[in-house]
């Protein structure tokens, strides 16, 4: 007869201070002085806190939204600039350069809904930035940081995609692929019944996974004339998916559930690894470290830091 299965670990630490509900995180690599990376995160009351995973304590907070919930945070290769988006209707760049804090330009989006944005970084000097647009169902691609308009993405009329809810450069219950040159769709695929709420993409394998508000992950693959192909699904036990994250090394995933779980999968097989049962609220959001440090931040207004499957 086989072994039982082991129980799910502890978090390796739990962080509190976020204050509020925490819906946005990342992970900012190579921070000067700091052996381990900082922790950022995105609270409901529109604060991002900068952790220092080493003292485990908060080492400063972001005011530049207004008190309005942040729901996207991301660093720029090219230097210490930090990107945030919040409910507001506003993006803000913020230099962290030498222990500065301050937004030094910002964009401001035409698009309440949940979208997040999604960068491509194409040089030191010159980054493209997909975000919500003015239509229902618009992507704008802007040229930072000059905010020069690449083009707006809108499907034909009868497509009837619906709104954007979560976007990646390189999307109702499908996934659209777009050449950006074109403004044209290349492939849709239909793989969910309900919105798609989060999306990875290994670029490696051509290979994506999306999570939405039914209970169920789906795989997805491109393939050489650009074409979106499912490739499986996942049922889950609950329905509900706040985010998705592939880990770097591209050998797990984690999903953010409103069921307070999150779910920890093989990647190449999807074989369920891990249900992390730590919070007592809706997790909103998961991020993955280089080193494969996992931190999920959830409704309960606790970040979690866990260390799972060591990278190799």
């Amino acid at each position: 007869m086989a072994p039982p299965p082991l129980p799910p670990p502890d978090p390796q630490f739990v962080l509190r201070g976020a204050q509020s509900a925490v819906h946005a995180l990342h992970f900012c690599e190579g921070a000067q002085g700091q052996g381990r990376p900082l922790l950022l995160s995105g609270s409901l009351r529109g604060l991002v806190h900068i952790w220092s995973l080493q003292t485990r304590r908060v080492v400063a907070t972001l005011n530049g939204h207004g008190g309005q919930c942040v729901t996207w945070l991301q660093t720029l290769p090219q230097g210490p600039q930090l990107l945030s988006q919040g409910r507001d209707l506003k993006l803000c760049v913020w230099d962290l350069a030498e222990g500065r804090n301050a937004v030094v330009d910002s964009v401001l989006l035409e698009s309440v809904g949940f979208c997040r944005g999604s960068v491509l970084a194409g040089g030191l000097q010159r980054w493209m930035l997909a975000v919500p647009g003015r239509g229902s169902d618009e992507v704008q691609i802007l040229e930072m940081p000059s905010k020069t308009s690449v083009c707006s993405l809108k499907p034909e009329a009868q497509a009837r995609l619906g709104m954007p809810m979560c976007l990646q450069l390189w999307q109702d219950g499908s996934v659209a692929l777009w050449d950006v040159s074109s403004r044209k769709v290349c492939s849709r695929v239909a793989c969910h019944t309900e919105p798609v709420m989060g999306l990875d993409f290994d670029s490696q394998e051509a290979r994506g996974v999306s999570g939405s508000a039914e209970k169920a992950l789906a795989v997805w693959s491109l393939d050489e004339q650009q074409a979106l192909q499912v490739r499986g699904t996942h049922v889950l036990t609950n329905p509900g998916i706040a985010d998705v994250k592939i880990r770097p090394d591209r050998r797990i995933l984690a999903t953010a559930g409103w069921d307070h779980r999150v779910r920890v999968f093989h990647w190449r097989t999807m074989k369920p690894l891990a249900v992390l049962a730590f919070h007592s609220a809706t997790v909103h959001c998961v991020a993955f470290a280089a080193d494969g440090l996992l931190a999920t931040g959830s409704g309960d207004q606790r970040i979690s830091v866990w260390s799972l499957y060591p990278c190799t």
